[in-house]
């Protein structure tokens, strides 16, 4: 049994909380938050759990093997820091830290430690998402041309971080995973139409990652939209997928659409043929994605596994966002990637 707690209960700390309390072989032993409006809602809901204001108890408590992140990317560092040297697992929301040298120091001493540590890319761990995974790796697309990513909504503002850092997350950690190919460049233009009192974020932003052979992925991200989307379009050489999270019923649609150049031997030119044939629409396993996750990281402290959203796999994240944001300052230059 692995016995966790978590850091942070306001926005997603509550998810965590309910998903390892449910997972026979992890138990929440304890919560730690500063709002004791939060702390009255664990100890209502979890009577058995320890709910404190005090991180350092977490911390420093030998009953708990591992630690789950849930707090703003600001404390991301010293908190995973602080928990890898006193021997814990840690898992870590997205982003994994505020910069690519935060990260790297993390990944390193997750090693030297020989500590589990995972960031919570949670639409990594969807059935949706895993059925797309496994349709690329069958060659039902062909070869991918480019992936176009729709993530908007209204609100949440953030504090301390534009949407770029907020949304591109996802989009970012779910094209890696799909798309196994190198970017080399990365750009990105945004606007910050809304400010008050000092705060100027980015609440717009477009951003476009190319690869070594061409792939384009496209992504629009968006804190001012009156409707929600959170749709991906991924286009191959046989075959095209939707992706549409808020489709219960579809969320995956398979369409045999395409082009193929043929040559018009009399005249000599090249033709384009359409091509249309079925739509499908796979069945998806509905086990929430949090949940996949959170069996996923403590079967990795028992097993020693290496989990499928690592801190290699938080890194290039980070990575994609420090090009685009670079990119962004600079008014869409491009940023080589370094990933």
């Amino acid at each position: 049994m692995v016995s966790i707690g978590v850091i942070g209960y306001g926005y997603w700390g509550p998810n965590l909380v309910r998903n390892f309390a449910q997972n026979r072989e992890g138990q929440v032993v304890a919560v730690a938050d500063f709002d004791e409006k939060r702390l009255e809602l664990v100890r209502r809901l979890y009577p058995t759990v320890r709910a404190t204001p005090s991180v350092d108890e977490l911390l420093e408590s030998d009953k708990i093997d591992a630690l789950a992140i849930a707090t703003p990317i600001s404390t991301h560092h010293p908190l995973a820091k602080a928990a890898l040297l006193r021997g814990k697992h840690v898992l870590i929301e997205k982003p994994m830290t505020a910069t690519v040298q935060q990260s790297e120091e993390l990944i390193a001493l997750a090693a030297e430690r020989r500590r589990v540590l995972m960031v919570d890319h949670t639409f990594v761990y969807s059935g949706a998402v895993r059925k797309i995974r496994e349709l690329i790796q069958a060659g039902e697309l062909g070869e991918i041309y480019y992936y176009d990513a729709v993530r908007i909504n209204l609100g949440l503002f953030q504090r301390d971080l534009n949407v770029l850092w907020d949304l591109a997350p996802h989009d970012f950690s779910i094209m890696a995973y799909l798309i196994d190919k190198e970017p080399v460049s990365v750009s990105a233009v945004g606007s910050a139409p809304v400010q008050w009192d000092g705060w100027r974020h980015e609440s717009i932003a477009y951003i476009t990652v190319e690869y070594a052979d061409g792939t384009l992925a496209h992504i629009h991200v968006n804190w001012l939209s009156p409707v929600k989307i959170r749709r991906i379009l991924i286009g191959g050489s046989r075959k095209f997928v939707v992706y549409d999270h808020l489709d219960p019923d579809n969320q995956v649609k398979i369409f045999d659409k395409g082009v193929e150049a043929i040559t018009d031997q009399e005249r000599r030119r090249m033709l384009v043929q359409y091509r249309t044939g079925d739509m499908n629409a796979p069945k998806i396993d509905q086990t929430e994605a949090l949940e996949v996750a959170c069996m996923h990281f403590i079967d990795c402290i028992q097993t020693g596994s290496t989990p499928l959203t690592d801190g290699r796999a938080g890194l290039q994240v980070v990575q994609l966002l420090e090009a685009a944001q670079q990119s962004l300052q600079k008014r869409g230059a491009v940023a080589h990637s370094p990933v």
